[in-house]
Order: C-alpha cells, then structure tokens, then sequence
C-alpha cells in the first residue's frame, strides 16, 4: 500500500509518503525528491508498476507524479494539453490510461471536462463534453474493462442522480437511466462488480444516507450472424479404368460364341 500527500494540523500540505508492507508490517518512507508540489485533495490511481498522482488544492493544480516503488523515484506529469487544475475530481486507470473527469477550483468553477493521460507517452488527451453530464464536483466513477461510469455529485446547488457511461475508444458518452435511480448525493462509494456498479452511502445535505443501488450498464449487442450461402457441390466425373497390358503367362481372353439356330 502506498500512501501521499494531505494535510497535517501541524505540518500543512505534505507531499510526503510511505510504502506500507503488510507481510513485514513495516514503513518505508517514499522520496521527496522530485515529488509533486505539497497537495490534498488529490487523486492516485495504480497502473501496475506506477503510482500516478495528479490536481488537488491548495493551488487548483494540474500536476502530478509517477512514483516508482521500485526505484523510490519521482517523475513529474505533463502539463501540455493537461486539464484546468482541480479537486473534487474522479481518476481511474483503463489498462493503458488514467482518465480524470469533474470536480471545482477554488474559484468555485464546477466541471464537466476531463482528460486521458498515458504515462508510456507522457501525453493528454481532452475528453469530449458532449453528452457529457452536468458539470459537478465529488463524483463517483468506476471501469467496466471499456467504459468509465461517472455518477452523482453535487454543484453547490443540486444533487445529482445522473451520470454518464464514458467510452474513450469512441470518446463519447451515454445518459445512465434515471428509471428506480437512488436519491440524488455526493459523497458517496461506487464500485464496480464485474457486471454491475453499486452505490452506497453519501450525502444530500438532508443527512447522511445509508441508501444505494445497483446499476446495470447496458451491454454491447452481439452481431447477429449472417448466413452463408451453401455451395452446390458439382458432380465429379468418374474416370473409366484403362485395362493394364499383360505381361507373361496371361488367361486367354474368352471369345464369343455363335448363338445356335432354332431347332425345327
């Protein structure tokens, strides 16, 4: 387990860290060399040999790191082409990127853009807006293995019962169905099942909830599959046997003989 960054009532905002062993049930303090500015709020995902860590406050960043357990090294994030900087924004690794999408500045802009970052390139890439839901901060969001579900949140104002089914091949999103949806909330867990996200708990300014749901993304529809034609198989001709010469001793070949005449 790897932990970094927060806030310390005595020491500010940290961009410390440690590696947490549970087979040895021993610390090991992660580098500040190279670390990202002192930050909370912010986000980290795992790509598999990299921790990635990215925005947050107190500046509204849009940096970010990609710590190495294994060397115990920092490398810093792009910012060409990078999201406005924030917090109370979601982050999730597909296999091959991070994508971040929501949250506010202190400036109290909300958000509906996002960005997929690739750390083998060190490159972003804009998510698209249209479709996208109703900018907002303190979403949820969950990978399905092709899409990213975002749900919930809340914009000062509003608390949201909606979402969106993100798909980055396409770089389009869908509306998920408000049809039996939990009441509206932030603050909230989701998670992803194999087959189904569930929310639970969070928020809505009346109390805290001990509500949730199960949502269903709607699958992919199978091809049908097509017929093909038959092919009508076409008669062979049957080749006549050629009789082989006889060599040596060979049976005499039978002659024909005369039809006798009628009898009176």
């Amino acid at each position: 387990m790897i932990v970094w960054g927060g806030f310390s009532g005595t020491s500010g905002f940290l961009n410390t860290g440690a590696k947490y062993d549970p087979g040895t049930d021993t610390w090991t303090a992660t580098t500040t060399t190279n670390a990202p500015d002192p930050r909370d709020a912010h986000t980290a995902v795992w790509t598999g040999s990299e921790m990635i860590v990215w925005g947050g406050v107190p500046s509204n960043f849009n940096t970010g790191g990609k710590y190495n357990p294994g060397t115990n090294t920092f490398t810093a994030t792009s910012t060409t082409s990078a999201p406005q900087g924030r917090s109370g924004h979601t982050a999730l690794w597909t296999g091959s990127e991070m994508i971040i999408w929501g949250g506010w500045d202190s400036s109290i802009n909300y958000y509906d853009t996002g960005g997929r970052y690739d750390p083998g390139t060190d490159t972003w890439t804009a998510t698209s807006t249209t479709g996208a839901p109703t900018a907002r901060a303190f979403p949820t969001a969950v990978w399905t293995g092709n899409q990213m579900i975002a749900w919930g949140g809340w914009d000062g104002s509003s608390y949201f019962n909606t979402g969106g089914r993100y798909d980055p091949g396409t770089d389009s999103w869908m509306p998920t169905s408000t049809t039996d949806v939990p009441d509206g909330r932030y603050l909230h867990t989701a998670v992803w099942t194999g087959s189904q996200m569930i929310v639970w708990g969070g928020n809505n300014n009346s109390s805290p909830l001990n509500t949730g749901g199960r949502y269903c993304a709607q699958s992919v529809p199978t091809p049908t599959p097509t017929s093909t034609a038959t092919a009508t198989p076409t008669a062979t001709a049957t080749a006549t046997p050629t009789p082989t010469p006889c060599t040596g001793r060979c049976s005499p070949t039978p002659r024909p003989r005369p039809t006798p005449a009628p009898r009176p």
